[in-house]
C-alpha cells in the first residue's frame, strides 16, 4: 500500500506518475498533508507528527507493506519520515525533471515524474 501524504492528491498525479505507483504498490490512497503554520515551533511540529502516526496507522493493518509517499514543509517532512521509519514504515518522495519555458519574457516550469525514491534512513 501507497499512503500519499502531500498536497498533490493522485488524481492529479501524471499518467506516468499513476502508473509508477500502480505498478509498484497494490493500493494508492490519499491522506492530505497538512496545513504546517509557518510561526509554528517545534512543539507544535511534534504534535503535528503525533496527530498524523495514528491517522497513517489506522489506513494499514500492516506497517511492513505500507510506504508512505511524503513531500512537503521541510521541517515536519523530516520528522514525520524520521517517526515513521521508526516504527517501519518506508518513506518515498517523487524525483521530476523541471521544463522552464519562456514566451514573451513570462517563465514557466513544468515538473515531469521520474521515478519514485527512498529518503535515506535516518537512524
Amino acid at each position: 500500500m501507497l499512503i500519499n501524504l502531500s498536497n498533490h492528491p493522485t488524481s492529479f498525479w501524471s499518467e506516468a506518475q499513476t502508473k509508477a505507483a500502480s505498478e509498484q504498490f497494490s493500493e494508492v490512497t490519499d491522506l492530505p498533508f497538512p496545513a504546517v503554520d509557518p510561526a509554528g515551533d517545534e512543539k507544535y511540529i511534534q504534535a503535528l507528527v503525533d496527530d498524523y502516526i495514528p491517522q497513517i496507522q489506522l489506513l494499514t493493518k500492516d506497517s511492513s507493506n505500507v510506504t508512505v509517499h511524503i513531500m512537503g514543509e521541510m521541517t515536519f517532512t523530516f520528522a514525520m519520515i524520521d517517526a515513521l521509519q521508526k516504527i517501519g514504515i518506508k518513506c518515498i518522495a517523487s524525483t521530476t525533471t523541471r521544463v522552464a519555458v519562456v514566451e514573451d519574457e513570462v517563465k514557466t516550469s513544468e515538473f515531469q515524474f521520474v521515478k519514485f525514491r527512498e529518503y535515506a534512513r535516518l537512524q
